[in-house]
C-alpha cells in the first residue's frame, strides 16, 4: 500500500539551509525543493520513503504565494495602498554638514564618482562632508590628495588608528597596539595630522568586537592603555566619533522573533549573538566610561550612540555626559518608526545633535533624510532599496522647526569640528551670489 504525503518546503536561510515545512491540510501535498521543484514523498509499507516529481518530472510549482502556495520571505514585497500627502524634497532647507561619510571606503579613489557626488552635494545644499576614512601617515596623505586637490572647501577629514600595523593578522601578539609606547606614538601622529588639517578621529566598531589582545581575548574599549589617545584629542580640540556595538537586534538570537532576521539572513557576519562577543550593554558601558573619564574631550556617539531603539536611555546619557554628541547616520529607519518620541527628543536635545548619513549614498536616499526631518509625511521608505536594508517597515516625518533644523544641519558642527565653520560660510556666500 502506498501513502502519499505532501509538504511545502521553503529554503529560508541560504547560509545554513534551514527549512520550513508547511502542511496543506489533509489533501495530497506538493513538496517544493529549494529550487521550487514540486515533489511527492512516498512512504512505502516497509517504512522507507522516496521522492519523485509530482507529475513524473514535468511539474514545477513556484513558491510564489499564489493559489495557496507558500511564499519565500525574500520574495515578499508588499506595495502600500495608502494615499496620503507626499512632500518630496529635492534639497535640504538650509546648508548641511554631513559629519558621517566614508569617501575612501565607498569611492575607492574614483575621481569621477567624487565629481558626481559633489554635484549631488550642490543640488541638495550639502555644504561640507566629513570623510571618516582618513587613516594616518601615507594613507592619510593619499586621502587628502583625493578629496582636497579639487574640493578642499567641501570636505574635512578624520583620522583613524591602525591597531594592527605591520603585525600578522592571525597573531594579535605581534600587532603594534601591544608594543610599548603605542598610544603615545598615536597621540604624536594625531598632532602631526592636525597640523595638516585633520579635524577629528574616527573609531570603528571592530574596536571592541574584533581587535584582540595577545591572549586572543577582545580588546576592551575602556582599556586605560588607550587613554593618551583620548586625552590628546581633547588637547588638540578635535572630536572623537566612536562606533561602539551595533543595533540591538544584532545581539539577539537570529530566530523567528528577531525583527531584523531578513537582514541578518543576508549578512550573518553582522550577528554578534553568543559567547564569542561581549554583550551590547557591556560595549556601550565601556564606551561611556571612556567618555566620563575624559570630560575635556568631545565624543560623538555614531548612529544615535548606537541606541536609536531606546531614546530614553540616550537622553539619560546626554544628561549625564556634557561632552557627548550624537548623529543619525543610517538610523532614520529606527527614528522614523517612533516619530513622536523622536521629534520630542530632537527638539529637546537640539544643541547636541549633528547630521550624518553614512554615505555617500544615491541621491534618492539622501533626499529621504530631508523628507524625514522636514515634513509630516506618513509611511514612506527610508531607503531606495527593495526590500529595505534595515528592517521591513516604513517611516514617518518629524517636521522639525527651522531653528532646530539649522542647529542639526550645520550650526552644531560648526561649533564642534575644526574647519567646518569657514567652509559653511564660503558655501553660503557662494550660494547667495549664484
Amino acid at each position: 500500500m502506498l501513502n502519499i504525503f505532501v509538504g511545502l518546503l521553503a529554503c529560508c536561510h541560504a547560509a545554513n539551509q534551514s527549512v520550513v515545512f508547511a502542511q496543506a491540510g489533509s489533501s495530497p501535498n506538493n513538496v517544493a525543493d529549494c529550487d521550487g521543484v514540486a515533489q511527492v514523498t512516498k512512504t512505502l509499507e516497509d517504512g522507507s520513503s522516496e521522492q519523485e516529481p509530482a507529475d513524473g518530472g514535468n511539474l514545477r510549482l513556484p513558491l510564489d504565494g499564489q493559489d495557496g502556495r507558500e511564499l519565500l520571505l525574500r520574495e515578499f514585497k508588499p506595495q502600500s495602498k495608502l494615499r496620503v500627502n507626499s512632500n518630496q524634497r529635492t534639497g535640504a532647507k538650509f546648508p548641511v554638514v554631513d559629519i558621517h561619510t566614508h569617501f575612501h571606503f565607498r569611492l575607492r579613489d574614483n575621481q569621477q564618482a567624487l565629481d558626481d557626488f559633489v554635484a549631488v552635494m550642490d543640488r541638495n545644499q550639502i555644504a561640507v562632508c566629513a570623510s571618516l576614512d582618513g587613516k594616518l601617515g601615507e594613507q592619510l596623505q593619499q586621502h587628502q590628495r583625493f578629496l582636497w586637490s579639487k574640493y578642499r572647501d567641501r570636505f574635512v577629514i578624520f583620522a583613524n588608528v591602525d591597531w594592527q600595523g605591520d603585525g600578522a593578522k592571525d597573531d594579535p601578539g605581534s600587532w603594534q597596539c601591544h608594543r610599548p609606547g603605542f598610544a603615545d606614538r598615536v597621540a604624536q601622529q594625531l598632532e602631526t595630522a592636525v597640523q595638516t588639517g585633520v579635524s577629528g578621529l574616527k573609531i570603528f566598531k571592530r574596536f571592541g568586537l574584533a581587535y584582540k589582545n595577545p591572549d586572543r581575548s577582545l580588546i576592551k574599549i575602556d582599556d586605560r592603555r588607550w587613554d593618551p589617545i583620548w586625552k590628546k584629542c581633547g588637547q588638540l580640540g578635535i572630536p572623537v566619533i566612536i562606533h561602539a556595538a551595533d543595533p540591538a537586534a544584532f545581539f539577539d538570537p537570529v530566530d523567528a522573533t528577531n525583527e531584523r532576521w531578513e537582514e541578518l539572513s543576508r549578512h550573518p557576519e553582522w550577528s554578534f549573538h553568543g559567547d564569542a562577543f561581549p554583550s551590547r550593554d557591556e560595549l556601550l558601558a565601556d564606551r561611556n566610561r571612556v567618555i566620563a573619564r575624559h570630560p575635556e574631550t568631545q565624543f560623538i556617539g555614531a548612529h544615535v550612540a548606537n541606541n536609536s531603539e531606546d531614546l530614553t536611555t540616550v537622553a539619560s546619557w546626554l544628561d549625564r555626559y556634557p561632552n557627548l554628541w550624537i548623529e543619525p547616520a543610517s538610523r532614520i529607519g529606527e527614528l522614523g518608526r517612533q516619530p513622536y518620541t523622536t521629534r520630542d527628543f530632537l527638539i529637546k536635545y537640539a544643541d547636541r545633535v549633528l547630521f550624518g548619513t553614512d554615505g555617500p549614498w544615491p541621491e534618492t536616499r539622501v533626499r529621504l533624510y530631508w523628507r524625514f526631518l522636514e515634513t509630516r509625511d506618513e509611511y514612506f521608505p527610508y531607503s531606495e532599496k527593495v526590500p529595505p536594508p534595515q528592517g521591513l517597515w516604513q517611516i514617518y516625518g518629524v517636521d522639525l522647526p527651522d531653528d532646530v533644523l539649522k542647529k542639526i544641519y550645520h550650526q552644531n558642527a560648526a561649533k564642534l569640528i575644526p574647519g567646518i565653520d569657514s567652509r559653511v560660510k564660503k558655501f553660503s556666500k557662494r550660494s547667495i551670489t549664484k
